[in-house]
């Protein structure tokens, strides 16, 4: 059976000719420039678009993040809102920010436009991560994969349908599409315990009607997780409280861990993100939780593993 590191080079090569025979690629500014820059790309007929942060004076393979939106937004929304721009210039990484087909991501039952028509948002992005390896000196054991809400839901479905990621991690999602034959990975999930949206406990949350957003019905935070406890063969989970934040921390073989962070009192955001009172308004949502800084934790989380 074909090594994870290997199923990861093949997917990386498919994308590239995916690219070729599907089109182009293209942009207002070479990815390869210390900075901010977009591009476009062909897959599946379709044109899909990005957004790369790359902090000045890297020239040694770095690692890549891979920045999911949630319903309703973009990645220029999700560069402004999560403070990873910054967060790369102190860990020295490169950002990716891929835009969802009509701001949305097929993660399985959801959402919107690609989940009813089936857009195969697993090859946009494992054909993105092979384009920004073509163009910047990216370290192939270091790439990482976080979104918000249902760019959650389809960073886990990255993790069951991908070998290119070295570790996920989801805040406020739940796992929407089938995890069957899903290689170890490392997790780290974060959900406020009182998300209305996608209930820590599971089943039918409050729709967004007025983002137009489907009503998401999956399993719990908590069986995500033992879902991955199982796929990784990890140890009992240890669990700590600090605050309003607790930590189930559980350790696996060849390294990985499976880590669930509950923030007491938040809701559907992202904890230490940027606040929008209009968007909050309009979507009926709270502020996001200060007593977590989920993009420094997730970083944290990242650098300790690779492929």
């Amino acid at each position: 059976m074909p090594t994870r590191a290997a199923r990861a080079l093949a997917i990386v090569t498919i994308s590239a000719v995916i690219l070729v025979i599907g089109g182009c690629v293209g942009g207002s500014r070479a990815t390869g420039t210390p900075g901010q820059s977009t591009q476009s790309l062909s897959v599946g007929g379709l044109t899909r678009t990005f957004h790369i942060y790359r902090p000045d004076g890297i020239s040694e393979p770095a690692p890549l993040v891979v920045m999911l939106h949630g319903g309703y937004g973009d990645g220029a929304q999700a560069e402004r809102a999560y403070r990873w721009d910054a967060q790369a210039d102190t860990g020295r990484f490169v950002v990716a920010y891929p835009d969802g087909l009509d701001r949305a991501w097929n993660a399985g039952s959801c959402c919107g436009r690609p989940a009813r028509t089936g857009v195969d948002d697993v090859a946009f992005l494992s054909a993105m991560v092979g384009v920004i390896e073509q163009q910047i000196p990216i370290d192939t054991t270091r790439v990482f994969v976080t979104g918000m809400s249902n760019g959650a839901m389809m960073a886990l479905r990255l993790a069951c349908q991908s070998a290119l990621f070295a570790a996920v991690a989801p805040v406020a999602g739940t796992l929407l599409t089938s995890c069957s034959g899903a290689a170890p990975t490392s997790v780290l999930q974060i959900h406020g315990a009182a998300d209305d949206r996608v209930p820590y406990g599971g089943g039918p949350g409050k729709a967004l009607t007025a983002a137009g957003l489907p009503r998401v019905d999956g399993p719990s935070a908590e069986s995500v997780n033992a879902t991955w406890r199982t796929i990784d063969g990890c140890a009992p989970p240890v669990s700590s409280t600090s605050g309003d934040v607790t930590t189930q921390r559980a350790d696996c073989p060849a390294g990985k861990t499976v880590e669930l962070i509950t923030v007491a009192g938040a809701g559907h955001q992202w904890p230490g993100g940027i606040a929008n009172p209009v968007v909050e308004k309009v979507a009926g949502l709270p502020p996001p939780s200060t007593a977590l800084d989920a993009t420094t934790t997730i970083w944290q989380f990242f650098s300790q593993h690779h492929l």
